[in-house]
């Protein structure tokens, strides 16, 4: 490791004082400083992690009321970049990431084909086994969704928040504005987006064991769903009518008004067909014949709609 390569791990701390002195004692010599940011934790989770792990790298964070993850890893970033930090990773203290694939993640930003790293918990298909199901399901939704509010239709598994960034593009985030709960992770990569930066997946299994997840899927679907399609939607007019236009530009708006005519002119015609009681075959064929020297036929079957 370089050494004018400084990196920081921020962890936010919510009732996972069983496991944070477990993770602190995994992670690396290449780590240089270590945040852990307990987010109103009524256990006193960063607190209990540096009094039972002595490491001159940690120090603690406190906020008074619980704002929520991202709002607890926004501020270990302001930290991180007050104190200089080169590369800032971002990593739960619930045991589920293990930190000795820390050098896996950071190393595509210090090789610069990478601004931005995540974990991605589905590339190998024996881990995909030890997930629960509705986590399988979960995240292959949440991903759809991602792909299409963020831009980055090369990356997967949207909620894993094993990340690292650069310094200099952490800079460009407007912090006070990401999504302060569970939502954060996917309004980083939209964020990212609108700042071109290159991000990549990099394949790290995940650790289930007797962690309780705080994330209560029933209750954050809808919110997901429509923050995904309203950052869609600001994505769409930064990179096609804001700051540049192309041919897309023109494309898009008629597609769409091409799609929502054939959709409605469809489904009406599908109505009146039926209150009339007419059947409306899916295909008409025409029958053309084209005589050849020998005399014989070829139909052509056009199918319309």
């Amino acid at each position: 490791m370089n050494k004018s390569i400084k990196v920081a791990v921020i962890i936010p701390c919510f009732k996972v004082a069983k496991h944070i002195s477990l993770v602190l004692s995994k992670i690396g010599p290449e780590v240089d400083l270590i945040y852990l940011v307990d987010d109103a934790c009524p256990q006193n989770s960063a607190t209990f992690g540096a009094n039972n792990f002595l490491d001159p790298r940690v120090r603690v964070i406190k906020h008074s009321k619980n704002r929520g993850v991202g709002a607890a890893v926004m501020s270990g970033y302001k930290q991180a970049l007050l104190d200089k930090a080169t590369i800032l990773i971002k990593l739960d203290g619930d045991g589920q990431m293990d930190p000795s694939y820390i050098p896996s993640l950071i190393y595509p930003i210090l090789t610069g084909t990478a601004d931005y790293t995540k974990g991605n918990r589905f590339f190998f298909l024996g881990d995909i086994g030890e997930m629960p199901n509705i986590r399988i399901f979960g995240n292959a939704v949440l991903s759809f969704f991602t792909k299409i509010s963020s831009g980055y239709w090369n990356v997967f598994d949207p909620t894993n928040g094993y990340t690292a960034i650069h310094s200099c593009v952490a800079k460009r985030i407007p912090f006070d504005k990401v999504s302060q709960r569970y939502f954060f992770e996917t309004d980083i990569l939209f964020r990212l987006n609108t700042l071109k930066a290159v991000v990549v997946d990099v394949p790290i299994p995940s650790i289930y064991a007797d962690e309780v997840s705080n994330l209560k899927v029933s209750k954050v679907a809808w919110e997901f769903f429509f923050k995904n399609i309203t950052n869609m939607m600001k994505r769409i007019f930064y990179n096609y009518y804001l700051r540049d236009m192309s041919p897309a530009s023109f494309e898009l708006p008629l597609g769409l008004f091409l799609f929502i005519f054939g959709l409605c002119y469809g489904s009406y015609s599908w109505i009146e067909s039926s209150k009339a009681a007419h059947i409306t075959p899916p295909w008409h064929s025409y029958d053309f014949c084209i005589a050849t020297h020998h005399r014989h036929t070829v139909n052509f079957i056009f199918f319309g709609i």
